[in-house]
This record gives C-alpha cells, sequence and structure tokens, in this order.
C-alpha cells in the first residue's frame, strides 16, 4: 500500500498499521494479535510480558540521557468494533481489514476500519521499534476486550509495572487530552498553555 507522508516518522507507523490490519482482532478474539504483538517485541529484543487474558506488555529501556527519568507507560487495547456494509462480504473473525488510500485518507473497504485503537498499536510499536527517538523507559501495554468489557484492563497485574505515568492514546480527537476511558468516570479540566 502506497502512502504519502510529509512526515516520513509516520512511515512505521501505517507500516504497523497496514500489518495488523491483516490480523482479525474482534472483541474476543485477540489471540491472533496478542501472539503477533508479543513476537514483534522479542524480535526487537525487548522484554515482552503475555498474560493469560492476552494483554501484551512491551518493554523499552532508556535512551541515552533519559535513564534517571521516569518510566512511562502507553497504552492502547488491540481489539476492534467489527462492523460491515449489509452488501460487503465480509468474515471479522477470519478476513483482513482491506485498506484503500484516497489523497490523504485511510479507508477501509465497506466494513470499519479497526483505527480505535489499531493507530495506538500502530504507534505504541513504531516507537517500540524507533532507533532515533529519545525516549525515557517505555512500558507499552496492550489490552485486549476493552469495546466489549474491559476485560484485559481489569484483569491487569500492575505489580509488573515500573512506569507510575500512564498515557493512554485511546482518544479521538486532535489536540485533546482524554482522561479515564469510555465507561469510566469523565472528568473535563480546563489547562492554560503558555504559546
Amino acid at each position: 500500500m502506497e502512502f504519502n507522508f510529509k512526515n516520513p516518522k509516520l512511515e512505521l507507523v501505517f507500516k504497523y498499521f497496514e500489518e495488523i490490519s491483516k490480523i482479525p482482532r474482534g472483541s474476543g478474539n485477540e489471540k491472533g494479535i496478542s501472539d503477533y504483538l508479543a513476537q514483534e517485541g522479542r524480535r526487537l529484543g525487548l522484554e515482552v510480558i503475555q498474560d493469560e487474558t492476552l494483554n501484551v506488555i512491551i518493554k523499552k529501556e532508556a535512551s541515552e540521557g533519559y535513564e534517571n527519568s521516569p518510566a512511562v507507560i502507553l497504552q492502547g487495547h488491540m481489539d476492534m468494533v467489527c462492523e460491515k456494509n449489509k452488501d460487503v462480504d465480509h468474515d471479522f473473525s477470519k478476513d483482513p481489514i482491506e485498506l484503500e488510500v484516497k489523497g490523504d485518507y485511510l479507508y477501509a473497504k465497506g466494513t470499519t476500519l479497526g483505527a480505535d485503537n489499531g493507530i495506538a498499536v500502530a504507534m505504541g510499536l513504531a516507537l517500540l521499534a524507533s532507533g532515533d527517538i529519545a525516549t525515557p523507559k517505555l512500558e507499552v501495554l496492550f489490552t485486549v476486550n476493552e469495546e466489549v468489557s474491559m476485560e484485559g484492563a481489569m484483569n491487569l497485574d500492575g505489580s509488573v509495572f515500573d512506569g507510575r505515568y500512564i498515557i493512554n492514546l485511546d482518544s479521538e480527537e486532535e489536540g485533546k487530552i482524554t482522561v479515564s476511558c469510555a465507561g469510566g468516570v469523565t472528568a473535563i479540566a480546563k489547562i492554560k498553555k503558555e504559546l
């Protein structure tokens, strides 16, 4: 698939997004994507934890100069909403998502795209794979079954994390910070920023 990027750092994000789009990952059907994430983390030479619920945590040590910075947890969920147009023959339990680029937009052919929250998975993997982005220690958490029951988050063993800061990458509005998640508590805060 050909993407035209103004920012070359996005190439790796969309490479991973294309890869995960080939793996069926509806809620309750996350074994394949969970195994892929664990294998990719190991391929990158990183520490991988895959728990019994199929959550995956991939840890990357801090870049040079960031060794004393607090570890940061990045979180996204691997399952997706599975909807299709009535005239489309698609089995979400086994068929890949067919991607299509139109101008500056990425679409799925007749089905949901899976960007909720596939883009977080792709961004997390790209950051883990990147050798030229300086970061503190990262612990990238991919949870299961967020769209239906929050089973992954509910069964997570928090003792495996060093990080005390978490950034949830499951948001829908650019330029806005989401605190909590769908089905959780809603809080609205205004933060002044200097220009």
